[in-house]
This record gives structure tokens, sequence and C-alpha cells, in this order.
């Protein structure tokens, strides 16, 4: 069995190589797949998203003696019959209620009915109001940040690369990457929270640079192919994935391990929900952006110019040439 440094080499030299653009038409299907599945999980398990978003009243009941959350639904509709309740224990000791705007009488009583229903201070019962226009703000800069870096990712690589096809395979891989980890995100039960966002923005910064290194090197590949070049332009293509490949998998392997422990620190030892919030969409996003650099963006960009005159041209007497030689032969 080879070791890993002969593996390596031998997926840089060719003699090892992995059909990424061979088998395309597969990935594809099981991109779309993926995306399709992704997509449908909101209607199956709506997507939360926090009172920052959705605006409304929070409370906080820190350090009671019982962790019960129905205790605290039954305590605010005994003020607001009827209300809507979101409750969850935060930090593995206090219990956190949200519910739909409130007037201020209302928040002060239900302050009251949870301090009593939980036995604490009413002092121990913290209260905060966010309204709606501010969370439909944050909703609109969180999409503005998404729409322009998506627009200057678009503009930088296409002056990097010097053609729009590397572009677009990389646009088209980073909403894959987006899709499937909001998808993965709601199907959790995680709530998308501000730090959430920060996450996907980072996850998609993360995706553009495995991909712009995997592009790198295909740009190198295929400039050196030249008219006497014995390779197809897939088969240049696949080479710069292969070769890259290693590189690839230890990016998001040394990556991935740290968000991991954070993400587990953060959910079941301090319970921390901001670091669970970000670190979840960072862990999800680092394994999805490997494999949408190697199995979307690549395939797609090669599937974008191999319809190109010459490059047809060129692989046409590719395969002209090596039928005369098996003949030959």
């Amino acid at each position: 069995m080879p070791s890993m440094n002969e593996f390596g080499n031998n997926l840089y030299s060719g003699k090892t190589s992995f059909p990424f653009v061979g088998k395309r038409r597969l990935w594809f299907i099981i991109a779309i797949a993926l995306v399709v599945g992704s997509a449908l999980v909101p209607l199956i398990r709506p997507i939360q998203f926090s009172i920052e978003f959705t605006g409304g009243s929070q409370f906080t009941v820190q350090a009671p003696d019982s962790l019960d959350q129905e205790t605290a639904t039954t305590a605010v509709q005994s003020v607001v019959p009827g209300a809507a309740t979101k409750v969850v224990v935060v930090s593995g000791k206090d219990v956190r209620v949200q519910t739909d705007q409130m007037s201020a009488a209302e928040t002060q009583q239900v302050g009251e009915a949870l301090a009593e229903a939980y036995g604490v201070d009413p002092s121990d019962v913290t209260s905060s109001f966010i309204g709606p226009a501010w969370g439909e703000n944050v909703t609109k800069q969180s999409l503005w940040g998404l729409a322009i870096f998506l627009a200057l990712t678009f503009l930088i690589l296409a002056i990097y690369f010097r053609t729009w096809k590397m572009s677009a395979a990389a646009i088209i891989g980073l909403l894959d990457v987006l899709v499937i980890t909001v998808g993965v995100y709601a199907l959790a039960g995680f709530e998308i929270s501000p730090a959430a966002v920060i996450g996907f923005l980072t996850i998609l910064a993360y995706s553009l640079y495995d991909t712009t290194v995997v592009f790198d090197k295909i740009r190198e590949n295929t400039t050196e192919d030249g008219e006497k070049s014995a390779r197809l332009f897939g088969e240049s293509v696949n080479l710069a994935v292969n070769q890259t490949l290693v590189r690839s998998i230890n990016t998001s392997v040394v990556a991935a391990l740290p968000v991991g422990a954070v993400l587990f620190i953060g959910a079941f030892w301090l319970g921390a929900e901001s670091l669970t919030d970000i670190s979840l969409s960072i862990f999800v996003g680092i394994l999805v952006a490997t494999y949408s650099t190697l199995f979307v963006a690549a395939p797609l960009y090669s599937l974008f110019r191999e319809n190109e005159p010459q490059l047809k041209a060129r692989d046409a007497r590719i395969r002209e040439a090596r039928s005369r030689a098996a003949v030959e032969v």
C-alpha cells in the first residue's frame, strides 16, 4: 500500500487520478440532489430566525432551581393567553424566553410571573426588546453584504483569471456551499442569528480561497497546453484538481478540527450559543466548500470551456492522433 507521500506524488504526476471531470455528470446529479434537498428542508423543518431578525421581547431567568421549559410557557400565557413562546436553556443554568412584542405593562407582568413560577427574585429576571424595524434592518444588511460579496467576487476573479467562465463556475460553487450549509443548519434545528450570518460569510470566503487555489493550478496547466499538447482540455483540468487534492484535504482537516472543537465545547460544555451558531456554520461550510470546489466548480469550468471552437478543434485533433496511434499499435 503506497504511503501518503507516494500517493500525493502519484496524484501530482498523473499516475493516480480521480475522475473529477470524467464523471462530472454523476457529481452534478449529486450536487443538484443535495441543493434541492437542502432547499426543501425548510418546508419540513422551517428555518428558525433569532429575535434579532424577527423582533420581539426576551426574558432571561438567571440561575433558577428548575430549568423546566414548560414552566416558562405557562407563566407567560397566564399573563398573555395564547402568546407564542420559545424557551431554551442557555449556559446550562439560565432560562431564556422569547415572545412576540409586548407592551411595557405586559413585559413587567410577565417578568413577575416568571420570577414567581421559578421561585427567584424579580431582579433575577431581565427583559429586553428588539423592534421589528431593527430586525428588518439586520436582514437587509445581511442580504446586502451577501450581494456585494458575490458581485465583488465575480468581478475580481474575472479580472484575475481573465475569463468570466471561471467567475461563473466559482459563484455557482459558492451558492452551492451556501444553500447546503443553510439546509444543514435548518435540519439541525439551530437558529440563524447574526453570529450564524457571520459564519456563512466566513465560509464563503474560505470556499473562495480554496477555489482560487485550484483554479490557479488549472490556469497553469491549461496555459502550458499548446497546439502540440497531448492532453485534452478536460484532462488538464482534472490533472490540476488531482494535483491540489491533497492540499485541499489537508487544509480542510486543519481548519475543521479546531472549529469542531469550538463547536463541541460551545454546544455541550459551555452552552455558549454565539459560539455554537458561528462554529456550526463554519464547520459544515468548510466540509461543503471543499466538496464544492472539487466536484462542482472545477468540473463546471471544464464544461463551460470545452465547447469553445479553438479548444474543441484541438481536442478533436488529439483524439484523432490517439486513434491513429492505437491503430498502428
